[in-house]
């Protein structure tokens, strides 16, 4: 059966949620961001392999994070206005090729292309999939929103666990495996393209009807700023985890490199149901109380994390997961409201900001991992969760237009 003759949900406010196509985008992203969680989950390996200091794993991150952030936004403004839905595709074949480069490079410099390239691919994909979801939302913004990102998360969690299995006992060149999960991407996406092509522009044109009055410039301006104070709490916590939680584990107790990576598992699995619950839940309650249980909610366990054995340090990393992901749909349907009618480009600022703020964690923490030690960096990070009390100055959200 075609994408375009997708079976629905009941409808929403604004029209039909379409189970098939959030679910083939969601289906999309889970590959995308599975070929993406490849790369930290080698860099003990690219450690070992080139002599790689904390510093130099940072700066891989930074390259890799600071190419999607900064290509997300203008790539989504610029769709806004001249919707190119071959993108999607075309992204997924830009990852391709930076399979190909990680796969065979036999230099630092090779590393960082390769990484560049990821990102090229990563911020192609982002805005257009998430305008998709959108677009097949009927109405449900956070639910869509949600199942897209849950699909990424399931990717980043499968991620490390398939190259735990395949590339760490096999070396570099066995990253080329992820090729095919790249060549399926890009036949889900042109299928994907082709609904978007056929039926998206009604779509949207219905769901303009249904959605909130947009803020005032001054409010917008405080909501911006405080957004990028929980991005920042959230997104640099988040990338301690992501990028050095193995090191941490294997460190501190002791641990090789696929034991770590089971943990690391755990904790980006609790990470994407955590961010699938944030979704409907934010729609039946609202964004804002989503985004404080999502920061205060997980400060104790965040506290207590640094000075637990290895049993309790699973348990509190999986509870922090579940808790704290659950903002990002949230913020994201929060930002999109704000400002209708600029899907792409709000959705390429989130996208891009998340990248960003990660990669530029990634590489300070890394710095201070070579410094200090990386049980002191998780100690101190450990506070980030409490910068979530700026959630009160988010302005309310307006009432429904018609």
């Amino acid at each position: 059966m075609s994408l375009s003759s997708a079976t629905s949900a009941p409808p929403a406010a604004g029209g039909q949620f379409f189970v098939r196509i959030v679910g083939a985008a969601a289906f999309a992203h889970l590959l995308n961001d599975l070929i993406q969680a490849m790369l930290p989950s080698i860099y003990p390996l690219l450690k070992t392999r080139f002599g790689l200091s904390f510093g130099e794993i940072g700066m891989i991150a930074l390259t890799y994070q600071i190419t999607a952030s900064l290509l997300q936004p203008w790539i989504g403004f610029y769709t806004d206005k001249h919707p190119k839905p071959y993108l999607l595709p075309c992204g997924m074949g830009v990852t391709l090729l930076g399979i190909v480069l990680l796969a065979t490079a036999g230099s630092y410099p090779m590393l960082l292309l390769a990484s560049a390239v990821f990102g090229v691919g990563s911020a192609t994909f982002h805005p257009e999939a998430s305008r998709v979801a959108r677009m097949a939302s009927g109405g449900r913004f956070g639910t869509a929103q949600s199942t897209f990102q849950v699909g990424g998360n399931t990717g980043s969690a499968i991620g490390p666990l398939i190259t735990a299995l395949v590339v760490v006992p096999q070396g570099q060149q066995a990253v080329a495996w992820f090729m095919a999960a790249a060549l399926l991407g890009i036949w889900v996406l042109l299928r994907l393209t082709g609904w978007a092509r056929t039926h998206g522009q009604v779509q949207m044109k219905g769901l303009a009807r249904a959605q909130q009055a947009g803020l005032s410039r001054p409010e917008i301006m405080r909501a911006v700023a405080v957004i990028c104070v929980l991005m920042f709490a959230k997104f640099v916590y988040i990338a301690s985890f992501t990028n050095y939680f193995t090191f941490y584990l294997m460190q501190r107790f002791g641990l090789d490199v696929q034991q770590s990576q089971i943990f690391l598992f755990v904790f980006l699995g609790s990470v994407a149901l955590g961010t699938f619950a944030g979704g409907p839940v934010g729609d039946r309650i609202g964004r804002k109380a989503v985004i404080w249980v999502s920061f205060l909610g997980v400060a104790p366990f965040a506290l207590a994390l640094p000075y637990a054995n290895l049993f309790w340090t699973g348990v509190l990393a999986s509870i922090v997961g579940l808790v704290m992901s659950s903002a990002f749909a949230a913020l994201v349907v929060y930002a999109q409201e704000a400002v209708p009618g600029r899907v792409g480009l709000v959705s390429g600022l989130m996208f891009g900001l998340m990248f960003g703020i990660g990669g530029l964690g990634a590489a300070a923490l890394g710095h201070l991992a070579d410094t200090h030690g990386i049980v002191w960096v998780y100690g101190v990070i450990s506070f980030l969760p409490l910068l979530g009390v700026v959630t009160g100055a988010l302005p309310e959200g307006r009432k429904r237009v018609g």
